[in-house]
C-alpha cells in the first residue's frame, strides 16, 4: 500500500544491523528488550506534515507507544508589552493528555521540558527572519511510551518545517539509556524506570552541530562517549526519514 503524502515510516539503528550483540544486563544472560529490539536499535519511526489544518504547520510523530503532536502557529506580531527585538522570538509549551501516562493525569515536568524543546529549537531557526514576531511551539503527547522529549523535539523541528520557518537544519534527537554495563539506544517507558544514567543528544545532523545535550544520573566516560556516537549517528538517520516525509508533502502539494 502506498504511503500517504507527507508520511515517512520506516526503522533505523545506528550501527550496521548485520552486527549482532547479545549483551547481558542482569544476570539473565538471555536478557531481551520488553519489545524484543536489539540495543543499539531504535524504535519504528513514522511522521507525518499537516496534522492540525488550523495551524502554520504541524506534524504527528509515532515511535512505538510513543505519539506525539505538534502545531505551529506564526510568525504573528508580538505582545505589545514585549519589548523591541530585532530579531524573533520563540515560544515552546508541552503538555500531556490526562490519558496519556499509565497513572491517569500524571505527566512529566512540562515547564522543564518547555524549556529543553526551546533550548533544543532555537540554535537553529534563523530568528532574524522574522522580526518583531513570534512563533508558538506547541506540543502535545498523546501517549507516553517513553523517550517523549526527544521525539517531541524531532517533531516540533518536521513542524517548523511544515509551517515554512527559515532554518539551518532540522533538529533531530535520540536517548540512550545506561543500564548495568550496557547502553540500550531509544529507550521506552520500563527501561527508562530502571536506567543508571541517560544521555539525550539533539543537533543539526547536516552541520554536525548540538544544540542539546543532557546527562542524567551516572555515565562512565567509555560509556559517555560511546552513548554520544550512538546518539549522532542515529540522529543522523532519523534525518533522512524526516526529509523524505517533507519531500512527499512537497510532491504531493505540487501534484495538487
Amino acid at each position: 500500500m502506498a504511503a500517504k503524502p507527507g508520511t515517512a515510516s520506516t526503522t533505523y539503528s545506528p550501527v550496521d544491523p548485520t552486527h549482532k550483540t547479545k549483551p547481558s544486563i542482569f544476570t539473565d544472560s538471555d536478557w531481551v528488550r520488553p519489545d524484543s529490539r536489539g540495543f543499539h536499535q531504535c524504535r519504528p519511526a513514522f511522521f507525518r506534515t499537516g496534522a492540525v489544518n488550523s495551524a502554520s504547520g504541524s506534524a504527528y510523530a509515532e515511535f512505538g507507544n510513543t505519539k506525539v503532536i505538534v502545531s505551529v502557529f506564526g510568525p504573528r506580531e508580538s505582545k505589545k508589552a514585549m519589548m523591541y527585538s530585532d530579531i524573533g522570538r520563540l515560544n515552546c509549551n508541552i503538555s500531556y493528555t490526562t490519558f496519556a501516562t499509565p497513572v491517569r493525569g500524571q505527566g512529566s515536568d512540562n515547564k522543564e521540558y518547555s524549556s529543553m524543546l526551546h533550548k533544543a529549537l532555537e540554535g537553529a531557526i534563523i530568528l532574524e527572519s522574522f522580526p518583531k514576531t513570534t512563533v508558538d511551539v506547541f506540543a502535545l503527547v498523546l501517549e507516553s511510551g517513553g523517550s517523549d522529549l526527544p521525539v517531541v523535539i524531532s517533531c516540533a523541528s518536521l513542524a517548523l518545517a511544515d509551517a515554512g520557518i527559515m532554518m539551518y537544519d532540522l533538529v533531530t534527537s535520540v536517548s540512550v539509556s545506561c543500564l548495568g554495563k550496557n547502553l540500550l539506544i531509544d529507550p521506552i517507558l520500563e527501561e527508562e524506570s530502571c536506567q543508571d544514567g541517560s544521555l539525550m543528544i539533539a543537533c543539526m545532523p547536516s552541520r554536525y552541530e548540538v544544540t542539546q545535550l543532557t546527562v542524567t544520573g551516572e555515565l562512565s566516560a567509555p560509556n559517555l562517549s560511546e552513548a554520544m556516537q550512538l546518539c549522532l549517528d542515529a540522529c543522523a538517520k532519523l534525518a533522512q526519514i524526516m526529509r523524505s516525509c517533507l519531500k512527499e508533502a512537497a510532491s504531493a502539494a505540487a501534484e495538487e
